[in-house]
């Protein structure tokens, strides 16, 4: 349990100190003292309104917390991404539920004619004695660069009320616009939930932060709550045409970002409508949201995307947001051990699929630092096509294929439209773009001091050869469980394997996506072997013709003799990071039992896992259970600055001690052991991070989806092998 004291200054949160909420277009980061910190719309590629958590001053937050000492928790409701976060004080408590909206079935091919409502939904409500609050909605629009205007306005959104003279005026709402035009507003909906109690009031109010380096007013609201009252807020992206109205200020400039969401909405409503004619027919739809909208006259009274605020449709909103996570997660194949943490981790992979495109994100934050005060701050909101595919890799062994089919269907678009010379990039923008230029934001002070912040990534056009290996061993993965694979994709396909068998040779950046020379780096080549041979195992399981069967078959054997010897140091008895420098460890190359290029019980490969093993004194990578990438006073990567230990090393390190356990049970039991230390580094919600500190602390991007991916696979793993040995 936390305790926090709001008459202090308030500091940067720690990472770990964090929860996730989403509705597959973007996310938002809520703290534990009920905190908005991160949150980009409309997409999760778009610019930030809100990035506390990279600037505590005038990064932007939206925030309900009170305003007494008090002690809180957080958790997810059960089986879901509904957040909610309970503040306690002697003299009361009250409860913040957070979400966005789902209302779209969570499996096709059943489709909803309801729209997707792109709202941000704060519920407080007081369930003991009374509590203070302050609401301050503090928006920092296009990444706390440009100004914005606050007016308080009548809310027309809210269904008429009576006209007699004693009626109580119009209630009001908050309307934002910034200089480049977009435009969110702040609606409230107060209720009771006692007979015996009125509902609370409600005072909008501005607030001036500019001494904190805001661009324009903040609003804000105090309330006194006691038991039964509560009041949500919802802030959104309202019709220009109403700002335009409210307000008197020209707001109908439509972002870049706003466009591109609106050509992939198009595109999500073609495909749902394909998939629901395809399955269902017309008489399996529910009721037209546009009948429950009608009038007593049968006129149309509001528009199906911008429906009235009532306490009712908000009740509705929270009941079906919640049942779509329910019926997703129940969707789970899963029946091995530590089942929660795998459930956690998949309902957090859900959260970073991009759902218009089938893309998936690295993770939903930017520029969070690898170690604090350093320089090791990335965006990671793009799709990596590596990333991605380990995503649905951990994602189809849970049962979940159609985010696979979706995620094919955008990486063979990609397929279609490949670079001049037969390549791939590393990564895409989730709306399929090449454009990812990068960024410094020099007046972002960065989290906990952490310089420079960055938008977009420098990576985008680096030449990582790995990538073949993993998105082939994902379409491999993809045919056994997923969509069958068509003539012409598999003709895309020989295509990639023809490439990656042309340039098996070239050294590359790798995994680490290093800034320095490129290298003969001994991941890549291991992935490049993984690319032929599921290139050939498609081929022969599916009887597919190819034409360049031979070729593949002898670039194949060939990279596997020179892996093993121009990569394995024979002083040391290790592979080393590449083959220009052995002597440096590396733990990216503990994925050879993970992709069967060689059993766990290889000789070679068990001398260096126990190398990796070693503390980094002893010339190893492994720290209180937690292991590095790689020692980085010995490689030269271009970046300098410093890390923690790297979570996703340290469960392929766990399942690298799985595969070595099956004929060694004294790593098997290391392998539990290692697992079950780190799941005590999951926060109190059950996410993790991208790295972990030596003193424990939770370091980069959050959530990272790496992360969870390799949870997912260690314990789906461990588990089964387990099993096996008993």
């Amino acid at each position: 349990m936390s305790y926090y004291d709001p008459s202090k200054d308030r500091d940067y949160i720690p990472l770990a100190d964090h929860a996730l909420i989403g509705n597959l277009r973007t996310a938002a980061l809520v703290s534990l003292d009920g905190s908005i910190e991160s949150y980009c719309v409309p997409n999760f590629d778009s610019p930030s309104v809100f990035a506390r958590v990279l600037d505590k001053d005038k990064g932007g937050h939206f925030s309900i917390t009170p305003s007494i000492p008090f002690s809180v928790k957080q958790n997810y409701l059960p089986s879901s991404n509904v957040l909610q976060t309970k503040f306690m004080n002697e003299q009361g408590v009250a409860a913040v539920t957070d979400f966005l909206p789902r209302s779209t079935p969570s499996i096709p091919p059943a489709v909803s004619t309801k729209p997707l409502l792109p709202w941000l939904i704060r519920r407080v409500e007081c369930i003991r004695g009374t509590i203070p609050l302050v609401m301050q909605c503090a928006p920092a629009f296009n990444y706390a660069r440009d100004a914005h205007t606050t007016d308080i306005v009548p809310d027309t959104s809210i269904p008429p009320g009576p006209t007699d003279a004693g009626a109580p005026p119009p209630q009001q709402k908050v309307v934002f616009v910034s200089e480049g035009g977009f435009a969110l507003d702040l609606r409230y909906v107060v209720e009771s939930t006692s007979d015996a109690v009125e509902p609370p009031a409600v005072q909008l109010g501005t607030l001036d932060l500019t001494s904190k380096g805001h661009k324009g007013l903040a609003a804000y609201a105090t309330l006194q709550l006691r038991e039964g009252q509560a009041v949500t807020f919802v802030l959104r992206t309202p019709p220009p045409d109403e700002v335009k109205t409210t307000t008197g200020k020209r707001a109908d400039a439509i972002p870049k970002a706003m466009r591109q969401d609106e050509e992939d909405e198009a595109r999500t409503r073609q495909r749902d409508e394909e998939r629901y004619r395809d399955s269902s027919g017309p008489s399996s739809r529910e009721p037209s949201i546009e009948r429950q909208l009608l009038g007593s006259l049968g006129v149309r009274t509001r528009a199906p995307d911008n429906p009235y605020l009532t306490a009712h449709l908000l009740h509705t909103l929270l009941l079906m947001t919640n049942k779509y996570w329910n019926d997703w997660i129940r969707h789970s194949t899963y029946t091995g051990s530590w089942k929660e943490a795998v459930h956690r981790s998949a309902l957090a992979l859900k959260l970073l699929i991009y759902e218009p495109t089938g893309a998936v994100v690295a993770s939903p934050t930017f520029s969070l630092p690898e170690y604090i005060g350093g320089t090791r701050n990335w965006d990671y909101r793009a799709s990596w096509i590596r990333d991605s595919s380990f995503t649905l890799y951990a994602l189809i062994r849970l049962g979940f294929t159609s985010e696979a089919n979706a995620y094919m269907e955008f990486i063979f678009e990609r397929l279609r439209n490949k670079n001049p010379d037969g390549s791939l990039q590393i990564m895409y923008t989730i709306h399929g773009g090449k454009e990812l230029e990068e960024v410094q934001l020099p007046h972002l002070d960065g989290h906990k001091g952490s310089k420079p912040v960055r938008i977009g990534n420098g990576a985008a056009d680096h030449v990582q050869l790995d990538i073949y290996g993993e998105l082939m061993d994902c379409i491999y993965l993809g045919q056994k469980f997923g969509k069958p694979l068509g003539y012409d994709d598999w003709v895309l396909v020989r295509e990639l394997v023809d490439y990656v068998v042309a340039n098996c040779d070239r050294p590359d950046l790798s995994i680490w996506e290093v800034r320095g020379v490129t290298k003969h780096f001994t991941y890549s080549k291991i992935m490049l072997w993984v690319a032929i041979d599921r290139g050939l195992r498609l081929a022969d399981k599916r009887s597919l013709p190819c034409p360049n069967r031979n070729k593949w078959l002898e670039a194949r054997d060939r990279l596997y003799e020179e892996i093993m010897h121009k990569a394995w140091n024979k002083e040391g008895r290790f592979f080393g990071q590449s083959y220009d420098e052995t002597d440096v460890l590396d733990s990216a190359v503990l994925i050879m039992p993970l992709v069967f290029f060689m059993h766990g019980s290889d000789p070679r490969f068990v001398n260096t896992l126990r190398q990796i093993l070693k503390t980094p004194e002893r010339g190893g990578l492994t720290s209180n259970n937690l292991v590095y990438r790689y020692d980085t006073s010995k490689s030269d990567d271009g970046v300098g600055g410093e890390e923690g230990t790297f979570c996703l090393c340290t469960l392929w390190c766990v399942e690298a001690l799985t595969r070595a356990g099956e004929n060694d049970k004294t790593l098997l039991a290391r392998a539990v052991a290692m697992f079950e230390d780190f799941l005590m580094y999951l926060n109190h919600v059950g996410l993790c991070t991208e790295e972990i500190s030596e003193a424990g602390e939770a370091l980069g991007n959050a959530v990272q989806g790496f992360t969870h991916v390799t949870l997912i696979s260690a314990a789906y793993n461990l588990s089964r092998t387990i099993a096996k040995a008993r």
